[in-house]
This record gives structure tokens, sequence and C-alpha cells, in this order.
């Protein structure tokens, strides 16, 4: 049956076992939480990012779980409120979710104690604290992918090795006047010291509907580049405030969050040049993305549009439970059933050079790091998809690790 997420429904918990196993393969169930903003911040987000889990999920029930253990996915609207997302933690604990994922920095970063104290695996992927990386000082949180710090980093060295060196370069970093927005700002002042060009940071007010003000400043500084770092409706702005002063859009880099959206809200020929940091790959060409179109959406069992399959924030959430599941099966392997957040923790931290069949980098986790590497590529949109235009690699992990170490200690500190 076609599920679909609307807004309504999603005021309270709706539990449900994703995609029914096999009649011989019912175990003892695995119970996740996804825990999410659908109404609030995250709105641009969390629609394909959430069905891309649960897809998957799907996926793997009918293939037969997980060593025959099917999956139970709770999924609950928090509207990016910390005090909503506790309530559906506690709910979801006291049913048994070894995992959550809240898709929303507020709530957590509310919530990183107590996951740790409960012994309870919480993903942040693209969100919460770039400093959980350190598996060490947070050992039941994983961001899995490359954070913001990783991602500012490899737009660095992109134009350092791509774009014909960075020495003497102006570099304009355009962002949304918050934490997210302000984060990799240290990481490039240093790399800025290190590799000699002049970086100046330009904010605008959130939520960035409004950023005419910002770029006439951009303009009047006349950089090499631009960074826009922003989220959902503001970066189609900056794209077109961008190229409306003046800046050819081969010359503007963008955090993770730029979508095929974003592009077709700019004007798909107008936004053609236009490069982003990208975790995985996009589109349907992959092994798992075809045995989800084959086995997930043509069999009507989708938790959304079919149109959404194989866009980038359905890909990430594809990505993220597809190394989850990873991490499962190494557990269960070699700890065996039933699963405990802890036993996932350390199966999660068991993969080496995991790729999804090719819809990510190689990663590999362990106790001391839980962004797996920090990997990533620059794709740029050619005026129908993104294509890639570097290879997977990291950057400058030295320095990235150097921030990671310090923020963590000061974690310690206060706890």
């Amino acid at each position: 049956m076609k599920r679909t997420l609307k807004k309504a429904a999603m005021t309270a918990a709706l539990a449900v076992l994703v995609g029914a196993a096999p009649v011989q393969a019912q175990k003892e169930p695995i119970k996740f939480g996804l825990l999410q903003d659908f109404t609030a911040v995250y709105t641009f987000v969390t629609s394909g990012y959430n069905q891309g889990q649960r897809d998957y999920l799907t996926l793997v029930n009918e293939m037969g779980g997980i060593d025959g253990h099917p999956i139970e996915v709770t999924v609950v609207d928090t509207g990016n409120q910390p005090q909503r997302g506790i309530e559906a933690y506690n709910r979801v604990r006291r049913d048994g979710a070894i995992l959550v994922d809240f898709l929303s920095t507020p709530v957590a970063n509310a919530m990183v104690n107590r996951v740790l104290e409960d012994e309870v695996v919480m993903l942040t992927v693209m969100h919460g604290r770039g400093d959980a990386s350190d598996g060490e000082t947070f050992p039941f949180v994983f961001p899995l992918m490359a954070h913001y710090w990783s991602q500012a980093a490899l737009l660095v060295e992109y134009i350092d090795l791509y774009e014909g060196g960075i020495e003497g370069k102006k570099i304009a970093h355009v962002h949304i006047d918050s934490p997210f927005g302000r984060e990799p700002i240290p990481v490039l002042q240093e790399l800025a010291k290190q590799k000699g060009f002049t970086l100046r940071t330009f904010p605008y007010a959130s939520p960035g509907n409004e950023q005419s003000a910002t770029w006439t400043e951009v303009r009047r500084f006349r950089p090499d580049h631009v960074f826009i770092w922003g989220a959902g409706g503001g970066q189609a702005v900056s794209v077109r405030e961008a190229i409306r002063n003046g800046i050819s859009p081969d010359k503007i880099l963008s955090v993770v969050w730029l979508a095929e959206s974003d592009m077709h809200n700019v004007g798909a020929d107008i936004a053609k040049g236009v490069k982003r940091f990208e975790a995985t790959v996009t589109g349907t060409d992959t092994p798992i993305l075809q045995e989800i179109m084959e086995k997930v959406v043509k069999a009507g069992k989708s938790a959304g549009d079919a149109k959404e399959v194989g866009n980038t924030y359905y890909n990430i959430g594809v990505a993220s439970m597809a190394i989850t599941v990873e991490g499962a099966r190494l557990a269960l392997k070699e700890f065996g059933a039933p699963l405990t957040g802890d036993k996932l923790r350390r199966g999660i931290e068991m993969i080496k050079d995991f790729d999804a069949q090719g819809l990510i980098p190689p990663v590999s986790y362990s106790s001391k790091d839980h962004q797996g590497g920090g990997f990533g590529r620059v794709s740029q949109w050619n005026g129908k998809s993104w294509e890639p235009v570097s290879d997977w690699h990291n950057a400058y992990q030295d320095l990235v690790w150097e921030k990671i170490r310090q923020e963590a200690a000061e974690f310690k500190k206060g706890r």
C-alpha cells in the first residue's frame, strides 16, 4: 500500500512495519525512530529524506529483513521543537527503539546527553554537532557523512586543484545568519591563512527570502568565488541574487543543501554551471535505486511520490539507512540477537570501505571516527541534472580533526 506523509497525519506518532517481510523471515523486529521535523524549519528536506529512508527499509524487509529480523519504524513530527523531540523519544524508547534520527539540530543537540546515557544510536546526518565525529567522546552519535567543516574544506581544495589554484584569490562566504551558516567560518579562516586567499563573510537574515543588500556588498568585494551556505528557499535566492549581481554561475559553490528543485526555481538553464558539495550519487542508476524502483515503487509500496526517487535528499536518506543496515548486519553476525543500541554502535564501527553499491564514496568507521572519513565530491548543474566534476575524496582532515577535538574537549568540560 502506498504511504504518503501528510502534515495532518504526522502530528502524532505513526508506527509502521516498513514493508512486510516474508513470513519465514519473522524474527524479533528491530525498531528505529524517525522523529523528524515535517512542519517547521526542515520541511525543504524532510519529506524526501524520510521517504528515502523508509523506501530503503521497505526494500530490506521485502528481501527478508536483516538476517530474518524485520525493521519496524515509528515516524513522528517533532516540528523542530526539543520538547516534542524528547516526548517522541520517550515513546519510542519505551517501545524498544535502538536508533533515532531527528534531522533537526536543535532537537538532536538537546538529546545528546540522553542518548549517551541510554546507549541509543542517534544519527546526525548533515545536522547536529560537528564534533560528534569524535566517537570516543560521543560513542552513540553518528554523523555518518561529511559534516560542514569537511564540506567547506573540500570546496576550498576543489578550487585549489581544479580551478587554477586558490592563492591570492578572494572568496566570499555568503551565509544565513545562524550557527549553521557561521559553522564553517573558523575552518575557512584557518585555510585562508594556510593557502593565502582572502576571505570575507556576508551574513543575511533568516530565512533568506530577502538578500539583495547582502549581495550588493558581495558585488563590491568582487570575489573570484562565492560559497553559499543556506538551506531551503534561501538557497535559490542566493543563486538568483549572485547571478543578478554579475557573478558567473560556475563561480558559485554550495554546501550540500542545494537540490534539483532549487535549480528549477532559479531557472534550470539560468543556473547552469553552479557547483555544490555532494555526499551521494543522484539519480536512479545505482543498483540500490534500481531495486527500490522495481520492488518498492512499482509495487506501490513507496512512502511518498515516485518523483522524489533519485533526487538529492531522497538518496541521502537511502544512504543513511544503507549504512545503518550494514552496521546492523555486522552486529548481528558478530554479537547475535537481540540487537541493542550498543551492539548496533559497535556494528557501525566495524564498517570498512562500504559504498552501498556505488551510491556513496567508500566509508569506514571506528570507535574514534564516526564521520566516515569526511568524503564527498563536487558536482555541477548541467541544466538538467547534477554531474560530478571531481572524484570522491576528502580534504584537510588534519585541520578538521583539530576543530573536532577542540570542541569535543569543550563538551567534556561542560558535562
